[in-house]
């Protein structure tokens, strides 16, 4: 009898190992890119730091995606971080590669309440600044910026995350809004105009499919269209999970902002595996790290969902940029909790095409 249930087991592991085989045998490495099926669609980006333009990944970028984005090294921080100093190696590099591999760039971004160095809001005794002095430093740093880039960069995402993730407030309360009130946004779309007025203009923020912040940031956004602000599109950051958004909320959204003439961008794509959180924590001992099947088709799912629903308005919708090239490094294994790895992209961690890949370019 034991030997029996053996010989089945084995039977059964060999018809596994050959069901393998024959299912790779149908997934060989793709000829075209996510980019060259989406060609008649829109633009498909990723965001890079200067190391993943090298090796297996810069071959991976340039097979893939027609447009970059710098992860970091353009925000204001990490680019300008003393008053009469500028870091350029880093952005100087991406756009670089960008140019020698015919690839566009989308700048992100020129005004953030995070990353932004304390100097900006500090006169020389350490006063915070006034609305005047802030002002003024925020165009000389978007003039240099964009001018450096005029004709290299075609779209910056000129203000991020303003909108207070509170329901009962309307914006963050930052210190670009303690000091200049709501003036600080439009001022920073003039100066961007001014510096480049070929490019287009993006305001950027996350849970932008969510009702409730929807509207917060319909309002904020036709405000600044009925003041003849020049904004020309709204990014959606994308980072979505298994649970969110569901098809109705993202169709929603595009709908809503589009309405006011602007276009779309899906800026910042990733799918998590685990539900959203915004604050970080530690990793509970019970967590696991495990990319099970079921968490596998549930991604699958939403990716072909999400696609679907990008085709369906390529009318408005111009570009898509994920956030990070493959599992092999997210910034979700750091963020919001440290050591816990997560499965978000569209390739594997040895940077092959997972099973959702094939899904979205299968229409």
């Amino acid at each position: 009898m034991t030997t029996t249930i053996s010989m089945r087991r084995l039977t059964t592991v060999g018809l596994l190992l050959a069901g393998l085989t024959v299912f790779s045998s149908e997934r060989p490495a793709p000829e075209k890119g996510l980019k060259d099926y989406y060609k008649d669609y829109l633009l498909v980006g990723v965001a890079v730091s200067p190391a993943g333009l090298k090796g297996s990944e810069g071959e991976l970028i340039k097979q893939h995606f027609n447009s970059i984005t710098p992860e970091n090294s353009m925000k204001m921080g990490p680019i300008h971080p003393e008053e009469n100093r500028y870091s350029w190696k880093d952005s100087d590099e991406i756009v670089q590669f960008a140019q020698d591999n015919k690839l566009r760039v989308r700048g992100h971004n020129l005004l953030w309440h995070e990353q932004t160095p304390k100097w900006l809001f500090k006169d020389a005794n350490g006063k915070q600044v006034s609305k005047e002095v802030l002002l003024k430093r925020l165009k000389d740093h978007i003039d240099t910026v964009v001018k450096r880039y005029k004709g290299k960069i075609y779209a910056w995402d000129v203000v991020n995350e303003a909108i207070s993730d509170n329901p009962q407030e309307f914006l963050r309360n930052s210190e670009w809004y303690q000091i200049c009130g709501e003036d600080f946004i439009a001022k920073a779309f003039e100066y961007a105009h001014a510096a480049d007025p070929k490019a287009v203009l993006f305001y950027n923020d996350y849970n932008t499919e969510r009702p409730e912040k929807r509207e917060r940031i319909y309002k904020l956004l036709k405000k600044l269209k009925d003041a003849n602000v020049p904004i020309d599109a709204v990014g959606l950051q994308g980072h979505w999970s298994l649970e969110e958004p569901t098809e109705q909320e993202l169709r929603k959204a595009i709908e809503q902002y589009s309405s006011l003439g602007l276009k779309v961008q899906i800026t910042e794509l990733d799918v998590s595996i685990y539900p959203w959180e915004k604050d970080r924590r530690a990793k509970r001992p019970d967590e696991s790290d495990a990319y099970t099947p079921e968490l596998e088709q549930k991604q699958i799912e939403q990716y072909k969902m999400f696609f679907r629903v990008f085709r369906e308005n390529k009318n408005v919708l111009t570009g898509i940029t994920f956030w990070n090239i493959s599992d092999k490094y997210t910034w979700l294994d750091t963020y919001p909790v440290p050591g816990r790895k997560n499965y978000p992209l569209l390739f594997d961690q040895n940077q092959k095409p997972k099973k959702a890949y094939w899904e979205v370019v299968k229409f």
